[in-house]
């Protein structure tokens, strides 16, 4: 994949010295994770705490990525503009925003948190300067996504198709409390605030949500409950942890455009894309989704070959 875009992958450069979008060494800004303007719609101080994967406690206001003046004021901002009059509108206003908005916003929320993390894992050892301790499948992920999101402030073609899922539901709950989940090693997330819920994979051209369109027909933007948002969040938890193929990418750049084009998923392999479902694991993801309503793994597979649902049809994946 030759390209001139930057890759900060190839040299494993995560100091606070350059932009983590743009690679530009010019006095950045310190930006943070999680904006201003959502913290005060979510009535949150900023002094709340989230782990991290070095277990470190952290305080949403203190995380912050250095990002340049030019592109927080030309693209980052324009972009963070936008997310906020959707949201501020709910599921009506996030229902009728362009995917590649959500892609551009949720991705940069993500890879902003794998930029700290990366931080982090350099500054006690855990990865070396050249990242020879990571996969190179996840650096190849990684790379791909933060390559994608540099559309955020150059133009970006993606080739008649779309590198993630995305799917935004309403909730029956119109006050519901602002929350988030995210998985680094498989780029998923999920979000819940008012009346709207949202579940983003970013690396998948599309195939969890085709995975799982049988009961994406049948909700049919039906509001649902605070625990039917969270099964349909698990299932696309447990189904971005079953696809087992890593997206490869042609990148051709003419006249200041780079053209994204994916390879054939298939590939030379034989077997399906996903892995084998199975109940048993899925009812373990779906327990820690569900732990504020005491729901015991026992409870979720009493049924082996059924597991709890609160959908009226479940229309779960056929098990191995």
């Amino acid at each position: 994949m030759n390209h001139s875009l930057y890759n900060p992958f190839k040299s494993f450069d995560f100091r606070n010295d350059k932009c983590f979008l743009s690679g530009n060494a010019t006095s950045p800004l310190a930006v943070r994770v999680l904006p201003d303007w959502l913290l005060n719609m979510a009535s949150l101080t900023g002094d709340e705490q989230i782990k991290l994967l070095d277990e470190s406690i952290r305080s949403y206001k203190s995380l912050v990525v250095p990002a340049s003046a030019e592109i927080y004021t030309e693209a980052i901002l324009p972009l963070e503009q936008k997310i906020e009059a959707a949201f501020e509108q709910g599921y009506k206003g996030v229902s009728t925003l362009p995917e590649i908005e959500l892609f551009q916003w949720i991705g940069k929320l993500m890879y902003s948190f794998l930029y700290i993390e990366m931080q982090g894992a350099i500054r006690l050892k855990q990865l070396s300067g050249d990242g020879m301790n990571m996969s190179q499948g996840l650096m190849h992920k990684f790379g791909n996504l933060h390559l994608m999101l540099q559309s955020i402030f150059t133009e970006v073609e993606f080739e008649e198709f779309v590198p993630w899922s995305i799917v935004v539901v309403p909730l029956e709950n119109a006050e519901t409390g602002f929350s988030f989940r995210d998985e680094i090693n498989t780029l998923i997330f999920s979000l819940k605030f008012k009346d709207f819920g949202i579940v983003a994979c970013l690396q998948d051209n599309g195939t969890n949500k085709r995975y799982h369109q049988q009961l994406l027909d049948f909700i049919n933007n039906k509001p649902l409950t605070d625990q039917q948002f969270e099964e349909l969040a698990a299932r696309f938890f447990y189904s971005a942890y079953l696809f087992n193929r890593l997206p490869e990418y042609n990148v051709i750049e003419a006249n200041g455009v780079a053209y994204i084009d994916p390879m054939p998923l298939r590939g030379i392999q034989n077997k399906p894309i996903f892995d084998e479902w199975q109940h048993k694991t899925y009812g373990q993801v779906l327990e820690n989704f569900w732990k504020p309503y005491e729901l015991t793994l026992f409870e979720i597979i009493k049924d082996p070959k059924a597991p709890l649902s609160f959908f009226e049809q479940p229309l779960l994946p056929d098990a191995g």
